[in-house]
């Protein structure tokens, strides 16, 4: 492995760690696409560090099983703004 794609691979994984944030979020941070991200966390970082691999693992399943509450979550805000504006738009009639 390339020195340049280890120390990548350790900084991604310390971010995760640290932030517990998303692949998303990670691949937006670190200026890479979401498939090198993930592909540097579930097959290159096992080969450097099988514990940190571990916690980084834990994280990013904690966040699949979360995301579809953070979607709608997202879609009750969109609606509730929408249905704010609708409102603000009525009073001014």
């Amino acid at each position: 492995m390339q020195e340049y794609i280890r120390k990548r691979v350790l900084e991604i994984s310390t971010y995760i760690i640290e932030s517990r944030s998303t692949v998303r979020q990670t691949a937006g941070v670190f200026g890479v696409s979401k498939s090198t991200v993930h592909k540097d966390i579930t097959e290159r970082l096992p080969l450097l560090n099988e514990v940190v691999a571990g916690e980084v693992k834990e994280i990013l399943e904690n966040n699949t099983a979360e995301r579809h509450l953070r979607g709608g979550l997202a879609t009750k805000r969109k609606y509730e703004e929408a249905s704010r504006r609708h409102q603000k738009m009525a009073e001014n009639l």
